[in-house]
């Protein structure tokens, strides 16, 4: 059993009301958590970094478990490919700030809870200030330069980051606190991957129900690290496949050379992550290439009325996969995913002029250079792609 990461004088002090008795009575009751373990509970703060996917479930547990301070880090709103899993949201919030909406869910849980709200990215230059007033930090975010500064800001304060993340089926958690004799982030991933090297959710897809398992796992390491507990996942990694329904445990140990938390560390102070994890550096990739002729959605679909009212082939290429297809498409599209395009260039006659089109842009971009480097010349990329599509010329089509 392990130790509470609270000072006992924080929750000697606590007092619960009749009410708060009764809301937590289940918790009471069980000998490992007791009065004491409830009142370390509600002494206790924790900050969230995300309120989508894992931040959903993590907020809303931790609220129902009596927590009596909970900031929550976000800058983003509430869109509707959003509902499908951040739980903390419902249709009426679309287009609210999703820190908002999360403080009224939370509040409607439990309202003897602490809202904070931070309205921020959350960045070098404030992490420090957001992070000092609470007893443990929980990472719900998905994009590494976050992940790298919320590891590193809990290194210097000495202070715990439960670690969670998600893709397709698939997620991990521990629990990383080097001053609690365990490794951290940078131990595992001492460097990001390149940059579009891994994908988001946004962009390869996630089961709904998954960051619930993960979230809520990360929730239970909380509340473990607060009543002082069970075995927390320090030094251990939990993963979760949903498809075969397994989890498989790894040890990871700290990195003696590692350049926050190692002997003779590097990494003293916060840094650029965004440099870090080669963002800038990809940015800049981008721009120095040439520019890929383009075309509008507008112009497009005057190209494809003339077409149509004078016989005229218009070769329209939609580079996605089938899945996306099937969920969407531009009348008069051809599919030919951006996988098989080099196989199936025979297909394409280098004397038409070819409009390649995927989801935003990207993929019908990368395709059109491929085509190029194959020696056609005749070539237009669809500016914004089907989602430019569905905004601006059918409503009728299907945003994902």
């Amino acid at each position: 059993m392990s130790k509470s990461i609270l000072d006992p004088a924080r929750s000697a002090a606590v007092e619960l009301s009749n009410d708060e008795i009764a809301r937590y009575s289940r918790h009471l009751i069980m000998p490992e958590v007791t009065l004491e373990g409830q009142k370390r509970i509600k002494a206790a703060s924790v900050l969230c970094i995300g309120t989508g996917g894992l931040g959903s479930p993590i907020a809303l547990y931790l609220a129902a478990a009596g927590i009596g301070r909970i900031g929550l880090v976000d800058f983003d709103t509430v869109d509707f490919s959003n509902l499908q899993r951040q739980i903390l949201h419902g249709t009426r919030d679309v287009g609210r700030k999703k820190i908002n909406s999360a403080r009224d869910t939370i509040k409607e849980i439990n309202p003897n809870v602490q809202v904070d709200l931070h309205d921020c990215f959350f960045t070098s230059e404030n992490a420090e200030q957001i992070v000092a007033p609470y007893d443990i930090v929980i990472d719900g975010t998905d994009n590494f330069p976050t992940r790298y500064l919320s590891n590193d800001v809990c290194v210097f304060q000495k202070k715990p980051n439960i670690y969670g993340s998600i893709f397709r089926f698939d997620g991990q958690c521990t629990v990383f606190a080097p001053h609690l004799g365990g490794p951290c982030y940078r131990c595992l991933y001492p460097e990001p991957p390149p940059p579009g090297m891994v994908p988001s959710c946004a962009e390869g897809g996630v089961l709904g129900v998954l960051p619930g398992i993960i979230g809520v796992m990360q929730a239970i390491e909380a509340i473990k690290l607060i009543v002082g507990i069970g075995e927390p996942l320090i030094g251990r990694l939990m993963h979760f496949d949903a498809l075969k329904m397994k989890f498989r445990e790894f040890k990871i140990r700290k990195d003696p050379k590692c350049p926050v938390c190692g002997e003779n560390p590097t990494v003293t102070e916060l840094i650029d992550y965004d440099t870090f994890c080669g963002i800038p550096q990809a940015a800049a990739a981008e721009e120095a290439e040439v520019p890929v002729p383009e075309i509008t959605v507008e112009e497009l679909q005057v190209k494809l009325q003339s077409g149509l009212r004078n016989g005229e082939k218009v070769t329209l290429i939609d580079v996605r996969e089938q899945f996306e297809w099937d969920i969407a498409r531009i009348p008069g599209a051809r599919l030919i995913p951006l996988g098989d395009l080099h196989s199936r260039m025979s297909e394409l006659d280098s004397a038409d002029t070819i409009y390649l089109q995927c989801k935003s842009g990207v993929r019908s971009a990368n395709a059109l250079r491929e085509l190029q480097g194959a020696g056609f010349s005749k070539l237009f990329n669809v500016q914004g792609g089907i989602l430019a599509w569905a905004d601006r010329i059918d409503k009728s089509v299907a945003k994902y």
